[in-house]
């Protein structure tokens, strides 16, 4: 299949696809004429990137990881023994990231709660939250 018939099976743009490819993370086949052609597999692979995006892991991570995964049903589970301590040393990183953001929330409760209730000085509009 040619690049927009794998956006459109995906939902990844081909700006996206591109980048998976530049980043080792897809390989499409080509054509004499340069053509990206990609396989059923290629969705697939498509699909397992986007988990592992979404699951706070880097493209350099990802590339590492990817050819040790496999589907589960919905999920993926790893197959290579190493790739579960890799995956907890993510866990703990992203965990401590959380614990960050946690504590600079924090300190910004506790700026706000010292200033006046709901006043914005002159020229600031109020953060939405939605």
């Amino acid at each position: 299949m040619r690049i927009g018939e794998m956006v459109r099976r995906t939902g990844v743009s081909e700006r996206l696809l591109r980048y998976y490819e530049e980043q080792g993370l897809l390989a499409p086949a080509r054509l004499p004429s340069g053509y990206r052609v990609y396989s059923d597999a290629d969705v697939d692979t498509v699909r397992r990137i986007r988990i592992l995006l979404a699951a706070g892991l880097s493209t350099t991570t990802i590339a590492q990881v990817l050819p040790c995964v496999r589907d589960d049903g919905p999920n993926l589970a790893p197959v290579c023994s190493e790739l579960v301590a890799q995956l907890r040393r993510e866990r703990e990183r992203i965990t401590h990231t959380i614990e960050d953001l946690q504590a600079s929330q924090g300190m910004l409760d506790a700026v706000i709660a010292a200033g006046p209730a709901d006043t914005a000085p002159a020229g600031l509009q109020p953060i939405s939250q939605g």
